[in-house]
């Protein structure tokens, strides 16, 4: 059986507060994706609306059943495949809540899977959103038990492992890295996937937005400590398969999952 393929979209910064901008980048971005036999396409943290909204988020903020799900769903629709893309979410039982979020549509149009960012990363993102709860979300796709994660979540090993313990396969990490932390895709996100033994999509942002200079950077790791594509510092779309086999191969010979001594560990939590 042929590897899945997926594509991550290094998009540009975008314009805060503004969401056709995105919609259309991600229109195109659908298009090279399936072009390229992509199955599934990850975006950024907060793509759809952009990343640096201060108090503006609360107002670009939607439920996860709104309006800029339903244009994804057309993308994902028309072009043929999953797409996992990045929003401010609104609760729909509290319209004061917001979540860093980020939700998989399927190839049909379909709701697969939501999640809410459960680390949150400075000032800002303290200020505007309420930490998620769920620490593992996952969906099957492709074959494969994908899973979700969103930018700082990563530089926890906790959940990475959470994870891998759960089952996933695929990790998808939307973020929004700025500089001068190139160390996590460079070093970080690739040891997260060979400790845990899994692949890790990790799509971030580029370009300047809001005083923030985000790294690029975006790749995808594997389980064999090796990064199958990697994106430089501009605007980018990287395509890659992950190999069910190499997982299963890799799994056998790195043997942490079943070597752990969790009776050991309680001084953790």
């Amino acid at each position: 059986m042929t590897p899945p393929r997926i594509a991550l979209y290094q998009g540009p910064a975008g314009v805060p507060s503004s969401t056709s901008d995105s919609l259309a980048a991600l229109d195109a971005a659908a298009r090279r994706a399936a072009a390229a036999g992509a199955r599934i396409l990850l975006t950024n943290e907060l793509f759809l609306t952009g990343y640096a909204l201060g108090d503006a988020v609360r107002e670009c903020a939607e439920t996860a059943d709104g309006p800029g799900a339903e244009a994804v769903a057309r993308i994902a629709a028309e072009h043929g495949l999953a797409v996992a893309y990045g929003y401010p979410e609104r609760d729909a039982a509290d319209a004061d809540t917001v979540y860093n979020a980020l939700q998989l549509i399927g190839p049909d149009g379909a709701r697969l899977a939501n999640y809410r960012k459960t680390h949150l990363f400075g000032a800002y993102e303290t200020a505007q959103f309420r930490p998620g709860s769920e620490p593992v979300v996952q969906a099957d796709f492709a074959g494969l038990r994908l899973g979700l994660l969103i930018c700082y979540d990563v530089e926890f090993p906790e959940p990475v492992r959470a994870h891998a313990l759960a089952g996933t396969e695929l990790l998808l990490a939307p973020t929004a890295l700025m500089r001068p932390y190139e160390i996590v895709p460079q070093t970080i996100v690739p040891a997260r996937a060979w400790e845990s033994q899994l692949y890790i999509a990790y799509a971030n942002r580029c370009g300047d937005e809001g005083g923030f200079t985000f790294a690029g950077l975006s790749c995808l790791a594997a389980p064999d400590g090796t990064v199958r594509a990697r994106a430089g510092h501009g605007e980018d779309l990287i395509v890659a398969d992950v190999d069910p086999a190499l997982l299963k191969a890799s799994r056998a010979e790195n043997t942490y999952l079943n070597d752990r001594r969790p009776e050991l560990y309680a001084s953790l939590v």
